[in-house]
């Protein structure tokens, strides 16, 4: 007789603690990314991403070599830490980081970022093609 644990393929209980275990094990480790928007006009092309929760000094944005990069970090206040005991926790913590490649269309360095309540925007402009004038050569 074995006093050791079988690990039986049929135990539904087991099966779904370990799928939530390695599900939140993952999600601490992942970067989140925030959902965005992304609309083209004329002119620029218009990023609208979600950042509830995050401070405004929080948030960091690089352009180099034609790679937009957001980076931010969502933190739990210390008093949310201590008053009571959890019951349910929907609301993410942690990193934030998402990419765009913006390619050869885009003056990188003439974009425009605001902060309002929650949502970051950025505008970038669209490079202007200047038509090639046509010039006379003289012939000497």
């Amino acid at each position: 007789m074995s006093l050791l644990a079988r690990k039986n393929v049929f135990d539904i209980d087991r099966l779904f603690n370990d799928s939530w275990q390695r599900a939140a094990q993952s999600q601490a480790q992942t970067p989140l990314a925030p959902r965005v928007d992304i609309r083209e006009t004329e002119d620029h092309f218009q990023i609208t991403a979600e950042l509830p929760g995050v401070d405004k000094d929080d948030i960091h944005l690089h352009v180099k070599e034609g790679i937009l990069t957001l980076e931010a970090e969502r933190t739990r206040n210390d008093e949310e830490k201590t008053k009571g005991r959890v019951i349910r926790q929907e609301r993410r913590y942690g990193k934030i980081r998402r990419s765009f490649n913006l390619g050869v269309d885009v003056e990188e360095a003439n974009i425009k970022a605001s902060f309002v309540n929650g949502v970051l925007s950025l505008q970038a402009p669209k490079v202007v093609e200047k038509e090639q004038e046509s010039r006379r050569i003289e012939i000497s």
